[in-house]
């Protein structure tokens, strides 16, 4: 059973997902620490209130963003973390985390990449008029929300929308996604393929079709 180092800087309802999936195994994974930049980060509590190892790392403690993640990639490995898990993580990461644990740091983000990266993905939607909006759950690279795609779910941009009301359309779809990801990689499905002058690439053993298109408004 896999062991996970959960990131996130704030509400964490992700983690709470991933806790939950965890708590009643339809995750064959554990999550061994919860690791935020920010001290009052909601995700601590949830971490505390499933009795989950803490760290917290702030930016400004440290004399670079190297360093910063210093912190949690020696802390996930004290306590075996093999996948970091950036859930609501809402700071770019170095290569000191990412080459700790290649191929195995997730990232969701609320948009159908390479559309919309960033930190506003379902804002900018919205703003560019698409009809369409979604999530991503990806490999981490040193770009923003560049790196190679595990799934990626949709639902409709309908008239009247806020950001508030298509955020609670795609968060079910975010969190369920995400877990399908998850348990991919936990299990050892996931191989990514790297050839000179061509973007990774991503397959998973037994899976055709990686997208899920939801149509409900």
């Amino acid at each position: 059973m896999k062991a996970l180092c959960v990131l996130a800087s704030g509400e964490g309802t992700n983690l709470q997902a991933i806790l939950d999936a965890c708590a009643s195994g339809e995750l064959r994974a554990r999550v061994a620490l919860v690791g935020s930049d920010r001290p009052g980060a909601r995700a601590l509590e949830r971490a505390a209130a499933a009795r989950v190892p803490t760290v917290v790392s702030r930016p400004k403690d440290h004399a670079s963003r190297e360093a910063h993640d210093a912190v949690f990639v020696e802390a996930a490995a004290a306590h075996g973390a093999e996948v970091v898990v950036l859930a609501g993580y809402m700071r770019l990461v170095t290569r000191t985390l990412l080459d700790a644990f290649p191929d195995r740091v997730v990232n969701v983000h609320p948009a159908l990449l390479p559309a919309f990266p960033g930190t506003d993905g379902l804002g900018d939607a919205l703003a560019h008029g698409a009809t369409i909006a979604g999530t991503t759950v990806h490999l981490v690279d040193a770009g923003v929300d560049t790196g190679p795609i595990l799934a990626q779910a949709a639902v409709p941009i309908v008239d009247g929308d806020t950001k508030a009301t298509l955020a609670a359309r795609v968060r079910p779809l975010e969190h369920a996604l995400l877990l399908r990801a998850l348990g991919w990689l936990v299990e050892g499905r996931v191989t990514v393929t790297r050839e000179e002058g061509r973007r990774p690439r991503v397959r998973v053993e037994g899976v055709a079709a990686r997208g899920v298109l939801a149509l409900d408004a």
